[in-house]
């Protein structure tokens, strides 16, 4: 899930690549808790969430997303995704240049992981006595609901397309509101995928956020556990990066001259 609005304001401090990829870091790793920490307590039995249902999931992805914004927003731009910082690079914006992007992307893919490390962590033995192999597999990374390569690809590329073009809109703003205010708007914007187009695979939209917590499901000892189902694996990280790079370059075209 990529999770930026796209012309950050500028800070007064001048941030280092270092400071800007803990950033990155740091906020994919609480995004990860958030989303993969609700999907575990809605999931897992004998949790306190269980059965709470998809629009809790929606719900506590969206909140994480705006948290984690508001905290890094002002120091990398609060990107968590390489569909933005791919997308963000080809134009530069945000400041975002293609020497960022490898660290950006290091930063973001660790963070995911080691979010999903401590989901497991503090779900541990909740892990052990769920016998729903899909329902544990669902905690880390997504599935489609039905199964079907050009449907599923579509779902993630147009959620994905939806997310960088509405950030790329509410861009022009980003200096003329607050803080909290900004970062409000990108958890409204991920509550609004999520409850509109999230139903066929389970809204991704956020390579890293897939992939990282997948590989923790494939290593890590959770009890009985399904394969991580890596031939779906490509979805999720194909489709958002397309997407993204398309919101972008759409709203470029259109909006390449506005003005607010």
């Amino acid at each position: 899930m990529f999770f930026a609005v796209a012309d950050v304001v500028q800070d007064p401090v001048t941030y280092t690549l270092m400071q800007k990829c803990i950033a990155e870091f740091v906020g994919t790793m609480f995004l990860i808790i958030f989303g993969c920490g609700v999907c575990a307590n809605a999931t897992l039995v004998k949790s306190k969430g269980f059965n709470a249902g998809f629009g809790t999931v929606v719900m506590g992805w969206a909140v994480g997303v705006a948290l984690a914004v508001f905290m890094f927003r002002l120091v990398s731009g609060a990107h968590f995704n390489p569909a933005l910082t791919v997308a963000f690079a080809f134009h530069e914006i945000g400041g975002t240049t293609w020497a960022d992007v490898p660290g950006y992307l290091i930063a973001q893919f660790a963070g995911a992981f080691c979010g999903a490390i401590i989901v497991i962590l503090t779900y541990f033995k909740h892990f052990q006595e769920t016998d729903d192999l899909q329902g544990k597999l669902g905690v880390f990374c997504t599935f489609p609901a039905i199964r079907n390569g050009f449907c599923n690809f579509m779902t993630e590329f147009i959620g994905t397309f939806v997310l960088a073009f509405v950030c790329m809109g509410l861009s022009p703003y980003s200096g003329k509101i607050g803080d909290g205010f900004a970062a409000f708007t990108i958890g409204m914007l991920i509550l609004a995928i999520g409850y509109s187009l999230g139903g066929p695979t389970g809204f991704a939209i956020n390579p890293v956020r897939d992939l990282g917590p997948r590989i923790a499901h494939f290593l890590m000892p959770i009890g009985k556990k399904r394969d991580s189902d890596w031939g779906y694996a490509w979805i999720p990280i194909v489709a958002p990066i397309l997407g993204g790079i398309a919101g972008v370059e759409v709203w470029l075209l259109i909006f390449k001259d506005f003005k607010l």
